[in-house]
Parts: C-alpha cells; sequence; structure tokens
C-alpha cells in the first residue's frame, strides 16, 4: 500500500474517516439547507398568486411586485460579507454559521404570516433579513475550508461543501411543489424549512469546529496532517492580524476571481430565480409539475460538480497538470459551456419543451465546475485570508444576484414569448464570455507572499517605544 504523505512530511492518517469529513459533511448539509429556504420563494411565489382548492390566501401581486419579492434577499445579502470574513478570520465561523441558521429557521416560520397580515412588504422584509444573515455563511464556510481541508483534498472537499446548494436546490424546487399543490399549501414550505434549520444547529452545536485546533473529537494524527498541508495558521494567531488590503485589492489574480464571480453570480442567479416562471408562462409547465422540472438543471450540476472535484483533484495530485491549469480549465466549462448552450436556447422554435429543459440542464450543469474553478482560488491565493477575499467577492456578486431578477422586469414586457426572454439569456452570455476571459488571463494559483499575517500588538509597539527612548537616551 502506497503511503500518502504531506507537503511537510505528516502522514496521512489510515482511517478512512476523520473529523474533517465529518465537519465538511456538516457544512454540505448547511448550504443544502440554506440554498434551500433562499430558492424557497422562486416556486412559493407561484403558488401564493395562483388560485388553489384549499382556500390559502392567493395574492395579487402583479410581476414588477414578484420580482422585488425575489431580489429583496440579496438586499441584505451583500451587506454583511466583507464583516463576516473578518469575523471568521478573526475568530472562526462556528457561531457566524450557527446564527445564520437559527435566524433562518426563526425567520422561515414567521413568512407566511407576515404575508397574509403584512403583505408583500413584510414578506421582502423577511427576506432582507434572511439575506443579511446568509451573508455569514459563505466567509464563513471558505474560512473552514482553508483550516480544514489539505491542499491534496481541498478541490473535493470544497466541491462537497458547496454542491450542497444545488441539492438544496433540487430538494426545495421538487417538495416546494408538491407541498404547495397539497392539502398543507404554500405556508408549509416554509415551515418544513424552518424546522430543518433547527435540526441542523442541534447537531453543529455538538459537533462543529473552527479548526482542528479547537475540535474536541479529532484524533491527534488527524490534526497533525491537517494543519501541515493547509497552509494556514490557527484562528488564535489572527486575533491581532493585519489584514493586507492593499495587497488584496492591487492583486490581479484577486480581481480575476472577483470578475469571474460576478459572471457567474449574474448568469446562474437569473435562470434560479426566473426558470419557474420561465416553464410556467413560456413552456406551459403547470405549478405540480414546475418544480420537478425546474430541478432537473440542478440534478445535473449537483452529480457534474463530483465528477468535476474528483477529476480536477486526480489531474492535480498525478502532476498531469498545474494547480492553476485545472482552474483555468474547468472556470471555462463553468462559464463558456453554459454561454454557448444558452446561445443555442436563444434561437430555439418555441413549442420544443423536451429540448429546451435538455438544454437548460446543459447549461446549468456544466455550471458546476465552477466550483473547482474559481472557488477555490481564494484559498489558493491565501488560506489566511480566504473568508475575507471571498467576503469580498461574494458581496460584489451579490450586487450582480440583486440585478438578476429585476433585469427580467425590465428586458422582457411579454412573459409569454420566447424572443423577449432571448434579451435575458444574451446579457449572461455576455457577462459568462468576457467575466471567464479575464479569469483564465490573470488567475494565479502561486500562494502570495501576504498570507502570513502581520502582527501589530501593543507588546510590539512597547518595546518599540521602549528602544526608542533609551537611544533617545544615550545621545545626550
Amino acid at each position: 500500500m502506497v503511503e500518502v504523505v504531506g507537503v511537510l512530511g505528516a502522514k496521512k492518517p489510515e482511517s478512512s474517516v476523520g473529523m474533517r469529513h465529518v465537519i465538511t459533511l456538516l457544512l454540505f448539509l448547511a448550504t443544502t439547507v440554506s440554498y434551500a429556504t433562499r430558492v424557497s420563494m422562486s416556486v412559493a411565489i407561484v403558488a401564493m398568486v395562483s388560485e388553489n382548492q384549499y382556500g390559502y390566501p392567493v395574492f395579487d401581486w402583479d410581476r414588477g411586485v414578484q420580482d422585488m419579492i425575489l431580489s429583496s434577499f440579496f438586499w441584505g445579502y451583500i451587506v454583511l460579507q466583507v464583516p463576516a470574513g473578518m469575523l471568521a478570520g478573526k475568530f472562526g465561523g462556528k457561531y457566524l454559521i450557527l446564527a445564520t441558521m437559527v435566524t433562518n429557521g426563526i425567520i422561515n416560520m414567521v413568512v407566511p404570516f407576515a404575508a397574509m397580515h403584512g403583505g408583500w412588504t413584510a414578506v421582502c422584509a423577511c427576506r432582507i433579513v434572511m439575506g443579511l444573515t446568509q451573508g455569514l455563511l459563505y466567509p464563513s464556510l471558505h474560512s473552514f475550508l482553508g483550516h480544514w481541508a489539505p491542499t491534496s483534498e481541498r478541490s473535493r472537499m470544497g466541491t462537497f461543501v458547496y454542491a450542497g446548494g444545488q441539492l438544496g436546490t433540487i430538494v426545495e424546487m421538487m417538495t416546494s411543489s408538491l407541498l404547495s399543490a397539497s392539502r398543507w399549501g404554500w405556508p408549509s414550505i416554509f415551515y418544513v424549512a424552518g424546522v430543518t434549520c433547527f435540526v441542523w444547529s442541534g447537531l453543529w452545536l455538538v459537533l462543529g469546529a473552527s479548526t482542528p485546533g479547537t475540535s474536541k473529537w479529532i484524533s491527534k494524527e488527524e490534526r497533525k496532517y491537517i494543519e501541515t498541508n493547509s497552509c494556514s495558521d490557527e484562528i488564535g494567531a489572527h486575533k491581532n492580524m493585519t489584514i493586507p488590503w492593499k495587497n488584496i485589492w492591487t492583486s490581479m489574480p484577486f480581481w480575476a476571481i472577483l470578475l469571474a464571480h460576478c459572471g457567474q453570480s449574474l448568469g446562474f442567479w437569473t435562470l434560479l430565480t426566473e426558470m419557474p416562471s420561465y416553464m410556467a408562462y413560456v413552456l406551459n409547465v403547470n405549478i405540480k409539475n414546475n418544480g420537478l422540472l425546474s430541478a432537473l438543471p440542478y440534478v445535473a450540476m449537483y452529480i457534474l460538480s463530483f465528477v468535476f472535484g474528483w477529476l480536477s483533484d486526480f489531474l492535480v495530485n498525478r502532476n498531469i497538470i498545474r494547480a492553476v491549469t485545472a482552474r483555468r480549465i474547468f472556470n471555462t466549462i463553468a462559464l463558456w459551456g453554459p454561454a454557448a448552450a444558452l446561445l443555442i436556447l436563444s434561437y430555439l422554435p418555441p413549442g420544443h419543451l423536451t429540448l429546451a429543459v435538455v438544454i437548460l440542464t446543459v447549461t446549468v450543469g456544466l455550471n458546476g465546475a465552477h466550483y473547482v474553478g474559481f472557488m477555490m482560488s481564494h484559498i489558493d491565493l491565501s488560506p489566511n485570508f480566504a473568508s475575507v477575499m471571498m467576503g469580498i467577492t461574494n458581496g460584489v456578486a451579490g450586487i450582480f444576484s440583486i440585478m438578476a431578477p429585476l433585469s427580467v422586469s425590465i428586458v422582457v414586457k411579454d412573459q409569454t414569448l420566447a424572443s423577449e426572454w432571448r434579451k435575458v439569456f444574451f446579457i449572461s452570455i455576455a457577462f459568462y464570455f468576457f467575466c471567464n476571459l479575464f479569469y483564465i488571463t490573470f488567475v494565479s494559483g502561486d500562494l502570495q507572499p501576504w498570507n502570513e499575517p502581520k502582527h501589530n500588538t501593543d507588546e510590539e509597539s512597547g518595546a518599540k517605544n521602549e528602544t526608542e527612548k533609551e537611544e533617545n537616551v544615550s545621545k545626550f
């Protein structure tokens, strides 16, 4: 049997399942649940404005109001990204994620009441607060991956964690359509999501840990293996760190990640928030089947993301290609692949339901490659400041997420015409193309010199002042 040795000589633990896998599983479930609560409104809102046979309230919300509700999540989402990255870098992400999930659970339980008694403005308020707390999630996840993921396992672990978002989308689109058509009606969509958040929070409180060094359950062997192969410092070492803001903002590889994130965000969220409406108004698919068909592309994305993650690690660990080459290849698949598929979809004649679903499935499925593209580049550049960089890029990308549903309201005048939706697809195609072009040109896979934090503690300052005083006295 071949013995796997880390970068600094630490042997990989013999046990096939370690605490890093437990943490990865819990983070995977966190993204699954959080995405389910995030996208639930995409299907629920169709049911909330449609007649039902069980007497649940029906709201007279026009398309503009519906898009306002769908986009309101991102109004709050972009606010705490950078602060979350800084907090996760200094203190770890355990309690940030716990706060996210508990708050989301409470809000989901409140949404039906808010809709019935406060109208669309109250629903928007709930979605804004939900977005505000979920803004803590992604920077915290990157902090965890920076500390828990050995370099040789980074692509697979990162893919597994973030692929939970696709599973959450799949489950929510399928169950939401079934729940809304059942005797429990559309309110049950939010109640189920809320209870799930509370269950996850209980598990996380017991098993979660920000770093291997703070875990009560990890073995010494596994802790040594992770810490010598992740290129990150313990959380305690970051309490007095100086974030290298100038180095980050003047780094072309960082700007490459930022633009790639923005292009991905606009294209992905345009499809995610508007696909149920496209299915309903252009392809004439009823609400019960809507969620099932809308989920198919995310099933493809979920499955393919694991294929891409395994393939990336295989190619890099076997020294077939460099890590940065893998990032460029898979990011190109993730952005230019969907751009080509959307271009075909734009000129597909009306009435081709099966072919349209196939193309949409390919479009979203190929997008799964971005998990081992720009999403891992933050950690490649700096594991210690990956959470801060993710906070910046995810925050800016969130602005483009807001633009996604709102742009549909501006561009699409008649929702039943495929030619109107073609304009929306063209916008996504342009962003996909140019943002990836910049990424593959300027991205880097090298660990940056500013990864190691510079400390400016009171003790150091005091010692410096004492030395200066002694020097001044000696002059006299």
